[in-house]
């Protein structure tokens, strides 16, 4: 949330809702080199499934948030992100867990001017493909 002063000392506020935030660290996330796709899981999966139908329901087409959760506290301003993915085999795990987090941080400051104190990663799945197992 941020807060300016209006040329006629009017308070303008302008709120982020926590779905923004999540689609655009969705699209961060999803970017980064050796992320095979972001995992809902099953508390994700219904939360979206409730997003996407009011948001239908309204005639518009829902930025995809799956494997994302955003919390917003608005006094003091904070914003905290949790991301679910699958990675590939071929990437060290905590190396490309720490590139979603820089990517992550970085896209929600540009889109919204708001700095997330945490961005947290978990690693639900490592896929190994070309039978090196």
């Amino acid at each position: 949330m941020t807060r300016e002063q209006a040329p006629a000392r009017h308070l303008v506020e302008t709120v982020i809702a926590p779905p923004v935030i999540a689609a655009v660290a969705a699209h961060a996330a999803a970017r980064v080199p050796g992320v095979v796709r972001l995992e809902p899981g099953l508390r994700g999966l219904a939360g979206s499934l409730t997003r996407i139908a009011r948001q239908r329901i309204k005639g518009l087409e829902p930025a995809p948030t799956e494997g994302v959760r955003a919390f917003v506290e608005h006094d003091p301003p904070d914003v905290r992100v949790e991301i679910d993915l699958s990675l590939s085999g071929l990437d060290q795990a905590a190396a490309t867990a720490q590139a979603v987090q820089r990517a992550v941080g970085k896209a929600v400051t540009e889109a919204t001017g708001l700095t997330p104190s945490a961005v947290s990663v978990s690693i639900l799945d490592i896929e190994i493909r070309g039978g090196l197992l």
